[in-house]
C-alpha cells in the first residue's frame, strides 16, 4: 500500500461516516429553515394586508374630505351673502302691504326689483348648496333655531315656533346660521313621538 492509498482510503471513509450517522441534522436544519421562511411569510402577507387596508381608508377619507371641500369650500363667502339676503328681505318689508298693492310706476318697478333681486339671490345661493330655513309653526329644534323669548298662548303647542325673527339658513347638512325665533308656551304639550320598535 502506498502512502496516497491510506489518504485515498481515510477520505472515502470520512463521507461514508458522515452520510450515515448526522444525516437528521440536514433535515434539521432544512425543517427550521422552513418554519423560519414560513413565518416571515405570514409576516409579511400581514403587513400586505394591513397595508391595504391603511391605504383603501386613505382613499376613502380623501373622497370624504374632496366631498366635503367642495360642499363647504362657499361657507364663509354664503355667510357674508347673508347680510345683502337679510337687507333686501328689510327693504321689501318695509314697504307697507297695502302701498304695494297700490303702488304705481317708479314705486311699483322699485318694489317689483327687489322682490326679483331677492328671488335671483336665494336662487344662486340654493344652486350653491344654501337653504333658507322658514320654521313657522314647526316644532323648536336648537339645532337650526335660536329661541329668542317665549310667546305665552294657550292655543298653541308649547314648543312651536310661532314667530320668526330672522330666517335661518344651512349649507349641506351643517347650520349656515340658525333662526332666530320666538317660541310658544302655556299651551298643550307636545305628544311624544312613540318608540320605533
Amino acid at each position: 500500500m502506498t502512502p496516497n492509498d491510506t489518504e485515498n482510503a481515510a477520505r472515502a471513509y470520512e463521507p461514508a461516516a458522515a452520510e450515515g450517522a448526522p444525516a437528521s441534522a440536514p433535515e434539521a436544519a432544512t425543517a427550521d429553515s422552513i418554519a423560519t421562511l414560513e413565518a416571515e411569510k405570514l409576516d409579511l402577507k400581514d403587513k400586505l394586508l394591513r397595508t391595504l387596508a391603511d391605504m383603501e381608508n386613505l382613499r376613502r377619507r380623501t373622497e370624504r374630505e374632496v366631498a366635503d371641500a367642495r360642499t363647504y369650500a362657499v361657507t364663509n363667502f354664503a355667510r357674508d351673502m347673508l347680510n345683502a339676503a337679510d337687507n333686501v328681505r328689510r327693504a321689501l318689508e318695509s314697504v307697507p302691504a297695502e302701498a304695494r298693492e297700490t303702488a304705481e310706476g317708479a314705486l311699483k318697478a322699485l318694489v317689483d326689483g327687489i322682490e326679483l333681486t331677492e328671488r335671483d339671490l336665494l336662487k344662486t345661493l340654493e344652486r350653491h348648496g344654501v337653504k333658507r330655513v322658514d320654521p313657522q309653526g314647526q316644532r323648536f329644534d336648537p339645532n337650526l333655531h335660536q329661541a329668542m323669548f317665549e310667546v305665552p298662548n294657550p292655543d298653541v303647542t308649547s314648543g312651536t315656533v310661532v314667530q320668526v325673527v330672522q330666517s335661518g339658513y344651512v349649507i349641506g347638512e351643517r347650520v349656515l346660521r340658525p333662526a332666530l325665533v320666538g317660541v310658544a308656551k302655556g299651551g298643550p304639550k307636545a305628544e311624544a313621538k312613540p318608540a320605533e320598535a
